[in-house]
Parts: C-alpha cells; structure tokens; sequence
C-alpha cells in the first residue's frame, strides 16, 4: 500500500481534486403508453441524430442518447442532464421513457427500427453498422440500455501524480496512467454493479427463444433472486465471438495492437453473413469488430475525433483524453437515472484505481476477471459469493469493505478540500449497501415487485409514467427552449449541407473510413 499512500499524501490538497471533468451519456427507450418500444422515427424537434451535440439516438431509432457537456461538478451535471430530459419531453408528446435498462414490451424483432442518420456517407454507414450489430447479436440485445460516465483528470492533478511516480509528465505518462487506472478497474468493477445494478428482472419477452436460466417471477417477468445487473451478463452485452479476443491493457501500444487485430480478423460466422447481399448492405465488413465501438468492454480508453477519424487512430496520434466507464445500469428510481452521490463515488472509485498498485494485465487475469463479473451479476446478493483475486477465493463482502476503506481515504481528501462532506457521505451509503443488500436498487426493484405483486413491465411503467409527470409539470424555461429550437435547428441545416458536401461515392468511402493501415 505504499504506493497508494504516497498517491494520497500527493493529492492532498490539490485544487485539481474539485474541478474533476466528467460528463454523461444516458441511452432510454421511447416507448409507447402501453409500453411498447416505440415504431415513431426520431422527433423532428429533436434534430438530426447525426449532428445534434446532446440529443441522438444508439442503436435503435427508438433509442435515445442524451449526452452532456464536461461539467466540473457533480451536481451541475446532473443539472444539465436534467434540463436534456426537460427539452426531450416537450418533443415525444404521449410517449415515455423507459426508466430501467432491461427493455420493454418486445414482441418481433424484426420490427425494432434501427436508428437512420440521413443519405450522407457517414450516415449511411452508421445505419449499416447497426444493421451489422443486428445481425450478429441480435436486435434484441441491442436495445439493453445503460449509462455512460466520462471521466478525466484535470490539469492541476497531472503535475503532483507525475511526482509521486517520481515521472516525468508529458502525454506518454498519461497515456500510462490512465491505462494503470483502466487495469484496476477491471479488476474491481464488479463492485459498481453490486452497488449501482438495478436490472436483476427483465420482461418475459426478451428471453422468448433465447436460452438462460433465468426463473419465472410472474407470467410476464424472468428474474434471479440474487441478481443485481442482468445487463451485464449473458443476456445483455456479451459476446461469444468476441470472448476469444484478449484485449490487452498494458501499454496504448498493445491496445491499440489487438483492437486493430480484430478489426482485420476474418470472423467465419460473419463472412456467411455476407456484406452487401441483393444489393442491400448487411454490415460494414466481415471482421470480428466492424469498428471499434464493437467491443463491448466494461471502460474504454478514449479520444475526441476529428471528422472521418477513426477512434484508434485518434487514441494513437494524441493519446488518451479520458476513460468511458460503461457498466452502469439505469437506476429506475432516480428521475435521470442516475443522481450526484452516484457520481461523487465514481469518482471516488475511480481515483482509488489510479492510485493503487497496477501490475501488467494477463489473459488468466482477464478470465477471473470475466467471472468474477458474472458471480456478481448472477449472485451478488447472496452473503455467501465469493470471488476470485490471482487465483484465491475472496469473499465478495469482505472485499468490498476493503476497497470501500481505501474510497473512504480518497473522499476524506477530496472533502478537505472542498469543505463539504459529500465524498465521504457518498462512500458512507455505499458502505451501507454491502452491509444490507437489500439497499441496493438491485433488491430494491425485486422488493417492489414482490410488494405490489406486479411484473417487471407495470413497474417499470409506472414509473416511467411517475418521471414523465415530474418532468411535464417542470417543462425547460424560455431560454432552455430556445437554445435547443436552435441547436436542433442547427443540426439540421449541419446533417442537409454534410449530404450535399459528398463527393466520394459510398463504395469509395467505406474503403476509405475503413482502412486498416490505422497504428
């Protein structure tokens, strides 16, 4: 622990500490007032899907991603989440979003529309990207949404992690430092889905024709009684095709080695597919990953693009920006689905990872890894699980406790500095979900269904419906509407003139986007 002590005595009172920049990507579905995923195409009030900066749509044309600026506060970002949300509802009319992250009412796949972004080439090939995800997973499993959380270090915090390293800081060591931070957190992220996972039953719908071995809770919902995030397990974003792949996170060099190994690894499976088949294109390539975004890992290393440049490339040419942290479900009781104390311990957590000892990753590793996540989705309520930590068995109580202890250094920290006691109050109610389980939104969910005796659909309706209201009654003031009139406006005009600028033909810009020659 020598090192993490040294880490904490570097950051104390570092003012970097309270301008931390985070931000948030939050998908949900538009369903109808039944509870039917919604067949309507994205609200023209919205603006393009393709240009708008806060407002588009993942993978289905049902499904938004509400995005957020960087924010240096926890609750500022709640705040501006909140006002997207205010903009949204004024736009769907009688629809809802569906507030949990397993999905709706889905009864053939084939109908679920997938998201279109217009006749430019760029927006051509994210539709037929996701035609590519359809099928090769399945629409079903595309509709499982989540939340997204940007995380970075701010300028200050850079200078004083630098010497603790006894490093020289220029962006080599960062890249270093947050692939450090990425290790770590696949080594501890089961804990963030026994605290934040709330997707521990889904519809009986989505598992018509799939095999699992999930239990009846009602005639209409599948659950396990010891789940905590369904979503994170072999029902939501898993992947048989890709558990051969071994990404390494060692060095942005060896990253970036295996991402773009699989981005040219023929995938037979896929080759049957075919790409562009009775003159309709199915996918983008034939590829284990079509692009990078196929890979579905719990945090990615990340870098804004430029426009047409791939993430890889970006990664490589200037190094890493920040890390997406991609394992949190929507908490179906929070009005945005996820509130400010959830965020002050991300970042919480997140500092804990940096500042731990970080040995190299191994496949061995990453295969506990797998399962340790997989225990805790399917039991991580059960007092008795244990996981696995270089090859031991470790209690997953008794683990948490001790890395709660290290979050409850940094907090103390954090809180100095800002002279507030958030950070430890965040940390305090995570402590209390591991000694009460029935405090996480997991047990939360199944304890209403069992209460109420109702299925997994009407609870999650009504309160998709109790939000809806919340928001109806507090719709965006002027100057909120007005901004976002223009910005879809904006958008618009952005996505009509992106159409005509094309010179290549579609043919021509896929060979190009897609080029291998990327590291």
């Amino acid at each position: 622990m020598k090192e993490f002590d040294k880490g904490i005595s570097a950051i104390k009172g570092n003012p970097g500490l309270g301008v931390l920049r985070r931000g948030i990507e939050k998908e949900s579905l538009r369903v109808s007032p039944t509870g039917a995923l919604s067949l309507l195409p994205h609200p023209q009030g919205l603006g393009s899907a393709l240009r708008h900066p806060f407002i588009t749509t993942d993978f289905s044309e049902a499904q938004l991603e509400l995005i957020t600026g960087i924010s240096q506060s926890a609750d500022s970002c709640i705040d501006e989440l909140t006002d997207i949300h205010r903009v949204v509802y004024e736009e769907i009319a009688e629809e809802l979003l569906w507030v949990a992250s397993m999905p709706c009412i889905l009864d053939d796949e084939t109908d679920i529309p997938v998201g279109r972004y217009g006749s430019s080439n760029i927006g051509r090939a994210k539709t037929v990207y996701r035609n590519g995800l359809g099928h090769r997973y399945g629409k079903l499993m595309q509709t499982v949404s989540g939340i997204h959380y940007n995380f970075s270090l701010p300028k200050p915090l850079w200078p004083a992690i630098a010497r603790a390293k006894g490093r020289q800081l220029d962006q080599s060591f960062q890249d270093q430092s947050y692939f450090h931070l990425i290790r770590n957190f696949r080594r501890y992220s089961w804990l963030l889905i026994y605290l934040f996972g709330a997707s521990p039953a889904a519809c009986a719908s989505f598992t018509r024709n799939r095999e699992h071995d999930l239990d009846a809770f009602d005639e209409h919902s599948m659950y396990l009684p010891e789940a905590t995030s369904l979503r994170m397990g072999p029902l939501g974003y898993q992947s048989g095709a890709q558990s051969s792949l071994h990404v390494s996170y060692n060095s942005l060099e060896r990253y970036a080695q295996t991402m773009v190994d699989a981005l040219i690894r023929p995938f037979p499976a896929y080759e049957n597919i075919g790409v562009k088949v009775d003159g309709h294109y199915r996918q983008l390539n034939t590829s284990l990953l079509q692009i990078e975004n196929e890979f579905y890992g719990s945090i990615r290393p990340k870098r804004r693009i430029q426009p047409g440049e791939r993430p890889i490339s970006a990664l490589c040419t200037r190094g890493v920006e920040y890390v997406e942290v991609r394992c949190l479900d929507l908490d179906p009781f929070l009005q945005v689905g996820i509130d400010a104390e959830t965020l002050r311990f991300l970042d919480v957590f997140l500092l804990v990872c940096l500042l731990l000892p970080s040995p190299d990753d191994t496949e061995a590793e990453s295969n506990e890894i797998l399962r340790n996540q997989l225990d805790t989705v399917r039991e991580g309520r059960n007092p008795a699980t244990t996981l696995v930590s270089n090859g031991h068995a470790r209690n997953l109580r008794q683990w948490a406790n001790e890395l709660l202890g290290l979050a409850e250094q940094v907090a103390s920290v954090m809180d100095q500095l800002s002279g507030t006691g958030h950070h430890q109050a965040s940390t305090t109610t995570q402590r209390k979900k591991v000694e009460d389980a029935t405090r996480t939104p997991s047990a939360k969910v199944l304890a209403a269904m069992k209460d109420q005796q109702i299925s997994f659909l009407t609870l999650t309706m009504n309160l998709s419906e109790n939000h809806r209201q919340a928001f109806v009654q507090e719709p965006p003031n002027p100057d909120l509407r007005r901004r976002f009139a223009a910005l879809a406006e904006r958008s618009i005009k952005d996505q009509s003139e992106q159409e005509a600028a094309d010179t290549q033909t579609f043919e021509q810009f896929l060979e190009s986007y897609l080029r291998v020659d990327l590291v």
